[in-house]
């Protein structure tokens, strides 16, 4: 019963959705407040049906309903608790319904707390974000209906794929998925401002907050995804450079790039139609990574590589909004006047070049990912584009973008003088030169990676704290230093981040130490300074799986530091193995050990590497989410901080 009335509610908020797209848009083009008002209870009842239809069906997961299609397919009795409930989205219907409830989350939140946005763009606002759910909406019920039967339900399930049944990526797609969807508000605030013919700094006020949360998830999903692929699939990396990867990554550098031109549209009232397109475009990047995802279209590990009608569902849904907000862009391009000029040397020329490596590093993310598809298709050519390309083509641009950045985060707006800027920063950079000199000298016959990633970091991080600490003013001092707006505390806290991960993945590449050798039971053998000793391997029983666990001791200097234990799972419902790497996680190291195949002989294939600073990599990635966090907790850019000022002077269409 609770099923059907899932299915229902689902059905019903398509067509509230429906009606919220086309009322307030009318509304607002012949000025009926009563239409226009419409729209946030319309916003508020879409999402509680929606929610109440992804409640049915967590419902029928935690239940084991295995009278659900869906349910039979993606669950198992015996699975533990979280995974019944992390099932419910680790799948492709499952997860679109999870994609729908976020849109019309956001719509709701749109409504709840936009009370100083202008009627006429508040209405324009929630009909555009309506109108995207009306899509999906459309695409999970004629498509992809996770509320399907089955006449004769069978004893019990498939089981989840165990590559998902891992606390990573139970939470992962949640998060990553609040950054897609969240882009969709920036999206939607750019088309009802094409439409309303104005961008000025109100609008621009009111974009920051929604993008800024939107990258913040964005970030902390592809933290949990990188962190997973570490420890989980047991291949020793961090990122592969993944098509679905990476179709969550173009999205996150075009929204870093949306933030920083937010600041110009908002400071300086330039760069509009720059702006407005970039979060058109950021929007498109979900899109294209949902595209990628369900099609099949590539082969992913990640990938829940459907049959291609859906993802011609999915194309259509692209080239409809993309397209036409690109047309709208094109149409209204010459009413958007930029009113600020800055000179060739200025923070708004420094945003320019920012957003110009982002947006072309995204662009080279994006040919890689899909060279292989056009070379098939145009030319028969079968090519695999892997990590090379992707290291040697879009590194250089990160090592413009950290070299640029702490002397332009510095520069005044309209007009500055890098000179002044650069002396400022003098002792930061002979400390962060002399430190990538000492780790030169120290790793002699290694790469210059090392190097370049300490003196990248160390310019980066101590950047951050000098540019906080010049906003004191001449008379600096701690106390005012922590009595500045959050804003400003966490731009610092973000750069810093961004250093620190960047020093960490420079560090990993350079100095990880690698070793695969067959291990003698009780023989001990010495890894990068560490001693290991495989000193038994048992077959373990777990709660839905059966384990091949071994047991290594780990020893440094003749003193035993712990005992590790990989372990190999097959999962006979899925019948499916999982590799588990074990991990000594150290704050500069971790010694990652994989247990693979046994020998003829008795004995163990197995690999050991050292890591050194992995752990760097998403303290980094935590320190960006939190630099977003604090920015979002200033009072200026909160959503209603924009309140007052919305009605301000803008560019009129005609």
């Amino acid at each position: 019963m609770i099923t059907e009335l899932g299915h229902f509610a689902l059905i019903l908020a398509f067509l509230v959705a429906i009606v919220q797209t086309v009322v307030p848009l009318v509304g607002a083009h012949k000025r009926w407040s009563g239409w226009m008002a419409m729209a946030e209870p319309a916003a508020v009842a879409q999402f509680l049906l929606t929610a109440f239809a992804f409640g049915a069906l967590t419902w029928a997961f935690v239940t084991s309903d295995f009278s659900l299609r869906l349910v039979v397919m993606n669950s198992h009795s015996a699975k533990p608790m979280l995974y019944k409930i992390s099932g419910t989205w680790g799948n492709h219907e499952g997860s679109m319904l999870l994609w729908v409830l976020i849109v019309t989350l956001f719509g709701a939140m749109a409504a709840w707390f936009g009370g100083g946005l202008p009627p006429t763009l508040k209405a324009r606002v929630l009909a555009v974000q309506s109108a995207i759910a009306v899509a999906f909406f459309a695409f999970i019920l004629f498509t992809s209906n996770p509320f399907l039967r089955l006449a004769v339900p069978p004893f019990d399930g498939q089981d989840l794929n165990p590559l998902l049944q891992d606390p990573g990526l139970a939470f992962h797609p949640p998060f990553l998925y609040l950054g897609y969807v969240g882009l969709s508000m920036a999206f939607s605030f750019a088309v009802a401002a094409l439409i309303e013919g104005r961008v000025d700094a109100a609008w621009a006020r009111w974009v920051r907050p929604w993008t800024l949360a939107a990258w913040v998830f964005l970030t902390i999903g592809i933290a949990l995804g990188s962190w997973w692929a570490y420890y989980e699939l047991g291949w020793g990396g961090f990122w592969f450079w993944d098509p679905v990867e990476n179709a969550s990554f173009m999205p996150w550098l075009l929204a870093a790039a949306l933030l920083h031109s937010a600041i110009v549209v908002e400071k300086r009232e330039a760069l509009k139609s720059w702006t407005i397109l970039l979060a058109i475009i950021a929007f498109g990047f979900s899109l294209i990574g949902t595209f990628i995802v369900r099609s099949g279209i590539l082969t992913s590990v990640h990938a829940f590589a459907n049959d291609p009608e859906r993802g011609v569902f999915i194309l259509a849904i692209l080239a409809f909004f993309i397209g036409g907000a690109l047309t709208l862009f094109a149409a209204r391009a010459q009413a958007m006047e930029a009113k600020g000029v800055f000179g060739m040397v200025s923070r708004e020329s420094a945003l320019v070049v920012n957003n110009i490596l982002l947006a072309v590093g995204c662009f080279v993310v994006f040919f890689g990912t899909l060279w292989p598809i056009v070379a098939e298709m145009a030319f028969g050519r079968k090519l695999s584009v892997g990590a090379p390309f992707f290291n040697a083509a879009f590194t250089p641009f990160m090592v413009a973008l950290g070299i640029i950045l702490p002397l332009g985060s510095m520069l005044p707006w309209k007009r500055g003088r890098l000179g002044r800027v650069a002396w400022s920063l003098r002792y930061v950079f002979g400390l962060a030169l002399a430190l990538a000199i000492l780790v030169w000298a120290m790793q002699t016959g290694r790469s210059a990676l090392g190097p370049v990633g300490v003196f990248l970091g160390t310019w980066i991080a101590c950047g951050a704290a000098v540019d906080l600490w010049s906003r004191t003013g001449r008379s600096g001092s701690l106390s005012r230093m922590m009595r500045l707006p959050r804003a400003d505390w966490g731009k610092a806290v973000a750069h810093s981040g961004l250093g620190v991960t960047m020093f960490a993945i420079a560090g990993l590449m350079a100095w990880e130490i690698e070793d695969i050798r067959v291990a003698r039971m009780g023989e001990p053998f010495e890894v990068g300074g560490f001693t290991l000793t495989l000193e038994e391997v048992q077959r373990v029983q777990g709660p839905n799986y059966v384990s091949t666990m071994g047991s290594v001791k780990l020893e440094r200097d003749g003193r035993q530091i712990t005992t590790l234990h990989p372990e190999k799972r097959d999962y006979p419902v899925a019948r499916m193995p999982t590799t588990e790497a074990a991990i000594d996680y150290r704050f500069t190291r971790d010694v990652y050990v994989v247990i693979g195949d046994r020998q003829d002989d008795g004995n163990w294939t197995m690999r050991t590497y050292i890591k050194p600073f992995a752990n760097w990599i998403w303290g980094g990635c935590i320190l960006m989410a939190l630099g977003g966090v604090l920015s979002l907790s200033d009072r200026r850019f909160r959503v209603a901080a924009g309140a007052r000022k919305a009605p301000s002077g803008g560019v009129p269409a005609e």
